[in-house]
C-alpha cells in the first residue's frame, strides 16, 4: 500500500524537460534562453526526412536556486531519445561556458544537468561526438568554480558519452527508476548477443544499470524518490554544499583498485556485484 503522502507527490519523471527545469527554481525565477520561439533547429535532420524540433531537444534556463544563480540544462528524452546533436550540444556547452564566465567575474553560477539521453545522435555522427566532447570540457572548466549537479530520473536513462558527462560532474542524483551506463542494454545485446545480455529482461537491466545499483557502487551520490519537491531539495542541498573536496573522476587510483579486485574470469551475477559494491562503499571514509 502506498502512503497518502506518496500518492500526493508530484512525479518528476512524468514532467516534460521544460517543466522539470522550472520546478527547480526559487519562486518561478527561471527564464528560458534560446527557447523554441527562437527556432534554433538542427539543419541535418530534415535532410534525412526527420522532423526537427524547435529547441533541438535541449532546454536551457537560468534563475535562482537556493538563493544562488544557477543554470539548468534539461535534455528532452522524448525527442530522438534525448540524443545530442550539433545544435543541442552547442546550446548545452555554451550555457556551461557562460556560467563559467560569470564565475570568473565573481558571480557564482551553479549548473544542474537533467540528463535523459542515449548519448550522441547517430544521424549527426561526428558533429554529435564533437558536441559531447565540448560538453565534458565545459563541465570540467566550470566545476572548479561551482558545483555541477547531474540528475537522471528516468525513464530514458543516461547512456553513451553523456554518461561520461555525468561522471565528471560534481554530484550525481538518481531515482530507482533511472539508469546510468556507457552502453545501453539494446546495444550490448546487438553487439554481444542475447546470451551475453537480454535487453528485454527489465529486472536484469535495472539490477546492473539501475539507480539503486549505481548508488551502491558509489557512482551516484544520492538515491531519491520520484518526487519533484524532493529532487529540488536535493539540488539545493548540493548547491549549498559547494564544490566537493575531490571529484569522483579524479579518484583514479581508487577506482582502478576496485576494478583490479574483480575476478573477470567469470560472469558476476547482479547480486554478487551488489554485495561487492556495497562492501566497497562502506570501506570509504
Amino acid at each position: 500500500m502506498f502512503s497518502r503522502e506518496y500518492l500526493k507527490r508530484r512525479s518528476f519523471i512524468e514532467l516534460s524537460a521544460r517543466d522539470r527545469a522550472k520546478c527547480l527554481f526559487d519562486s518561478q525565477t527561471g527564464r528560458e534562453l534560446a527557447g523554441p520561439f527562437d527556432r534554433i533547429e538542427s539543419p541535418w535532420l530534415p535532410l534525412q526526412n526527420i522532423v526537427p524540433q524547435a529547441d533541438d531537444g535541449c532546454v536551457v534556463m537560468k534563475g535562482i536556486i537556493g538563493g544562488q544563480q544557477a543554470v539548468v540544462i534539461a535534455i528532452a528524452g522524448a525527442f530522438q531519445g534525448g540524443s545530442i546533436g550539433e545544435v543541442s550540444g552547442a546550446k548545452f556547452s555554451s550555457a556551461l561556458d557562460l556560467a563559467c564566465l560569470d564565475n570568473e567575474k565573481g558571480v557564482r553560477t551553479n549548473a544542474v544537468l537533467l540528463l535523459e539521453t542515449g548519448g550522441v545522435r547517430l544521424q549527426e555522427a561526428n558533429l554529435g561526438l564533437a558536441a559531447v566532447a565540448e560538453i565534458i570540457s565545459s563541465i570540467i572548466s566550470l566545476r572548479k568554480f561551482a558545483p555541477v549537479i547531474s540528475v537522471t530520473a528516468g525513464t530514458v536513462g543516461c547512456f553513451g558519452g553523456m554518461a561520461l558527462a555525468a561522471g565528471v560532474s560534481s554530484y550525481v542524483v538518481m531515482t530507482r527508476e533511472a539508469r546510468l551506463g556507457l552502453n545501453g542494454p539494446e546495444v550490448i545485446e546487438q553487439e554481444s548477443g542475447l546470451e551475453e545480455f537480454d535487453a528485454s529482461d527489465r529486472s536484469l537491466v535495472w539490477s546492473i544499470t539501475g539507480g539503486r545499483q549505481r548508488y551502491n557502487q558509489g557512482l551516484a551520490d544520492v538515491l531519491v524518490d520520484d518526487d519533484a519537491e524532493q529532487i529540488a531539495q536535493t539540488v539545493r542541498h548540493f548547491i549549498a554544499r559547494g564544490i566537493p573536496t575531490v571529484h569522483r573522476s579524479e579518484q583514479v587510483d581508487r577506482y582502478r583498485s576496485r576494478v583490479a579486485a574483480l575476478d573477470t574470469s567469470r560472469q558476476w551475477s547482479p547480486e554478487e556485484l551488489y554485495a561487492w559494491a556495497n562492501h566497497k562503499r562502506k570501506e570509504q571514509p
